[in-house]
């Protein structure tokens, strides 16, 4: 039929429309099927039952646009926010991280730097000279002396001992070592204005002129053995008073009192006589037979310049 035809040609996105056919035109299509022996089929016979049967169809075909867009699509979810760039390091981080790295090896080497400069500075370095004997025990005991003699010798509270001041003060060794032993309150106690050399150039030095020696024997209350107070007394003689050992005038003197090899120091040290006896026997130095002057109380000048 062309109708039918027609109804199969719809696509389904089309919707088609079913046109009424006219009665008369159905009539002689029923009976042409009729004449060829087709009879009358329950659905093509009856024009109510066609009709509704392209309803469906049609409906079908409408429908069909619908299912084919499928479910409905979700709302995509929002993109997350992108995170905000980092801030650029400032320039001196930028310098620092593109600086060049100093290697392991070379940490190594320069640790051991200081350890080979110190034994450098130790092999190029002469050794200090150890000064033993009188001279050595004097300068470890001046300390006590320097607050008013001056580190040096150069004078403070006390007389200084620098310039041969110290030598001109007393010309004998023995002289220096009595005041030294017995200081100034036994020289007030004794009655004696003036010690040491009283033709001294300048005028002498007296017991009161200026500041108090204090006493540094031990008979006499101080804190010095006999032989410390020689050590002393060579120190400001001739480390700090500029007496010349090698001189014609204080060779002697050296050889006996200050040297290493002093029979005077080696008698006291032994403690075979002290600077306060009355009575000191003899010695034999490398110049032979000599005795010293420096016991019994204190007394007024220089006996040894006087005999000289």
């Amino acid at each position: 039929m062309w109708f039918e035809s027609f109804a199969g040609t719809c696509s389904p996105s089309i919707l088609c429309r079913v046109t009424e056919i006219p009665e008369h035109l159905l009539k002689r299509s029923r009976e042409r099927r009729a004449a060829i022996g087709k009879g009358d089929d329950a659905g093509e016979g009856d024009p109510a039952a066609s009709a509704p049967a392209a309803t469906p169809a049609t409906t079908e075909k409408a429908a069909a646009p619908a299912a084919a867009s499928g479910p409905p699509v979700r709302a995509a979810a929002p993109a997350p926010e992108k995170p905000e760039p980092p801030k650029p390091d400032p320039a001196y981080v930028t310098a620092a991280k593109q600086r060049r790295k100093v290697p392991w090896w070379a940490m190594a080497t320069l640790g051991l730097m200081p350890v080979w400069g110190f034994m450098y500075v130790r092999a190029v370095t002469e050794a200090p000279e150890v000064v033993e004997g009188p001279l050595g025990i004097g300068a470890e005991q001046y300390g006590a002396c320097a607050a008013c003699h001056g580190a040096a010798g150069g004078g403070g509270v006390g007389y200084p001992f620098s310039g041969e001041e110290v030598l001109m003060t007393f010309p004998n060794i023995e002289d220096q070592l009595r005041y030294v032993y017995w200081g100034t309150g036994e020289y007030n106690l004794a009655g004696v204005d003036v010690y040491g050399n009283p033709d001294r150039a300048g005028g002498p030095h007296v017991t009161n002129g200026r500041g108090v020696m204090p006493q540094q024997g031990s008979e006499a209350g101080g804190g010095l053995t006999d032989y410390q107070i020689l050590g002393v007394v060579c120190h400001e003689r001739y480390a700090l008073g500029g007496a010349d050992p090698a001189s014609e005038e204080y060779i002697d003197e050296y050889e006996e009192f200050c040297s290493e090899e002093s029979p005077v120091f080696a008698a006291l040290e032994a403690g075979e006589f002290s600077l306060a006896d009355e009575e000191v026997p003899a010695f034999t130095g490398p110049e032979g037979e000599f005795e010293i002057e420096v016991v019994g109380p204190p007394v007024e000048g220089s006996p040894a310049a006087a005999e000289g």
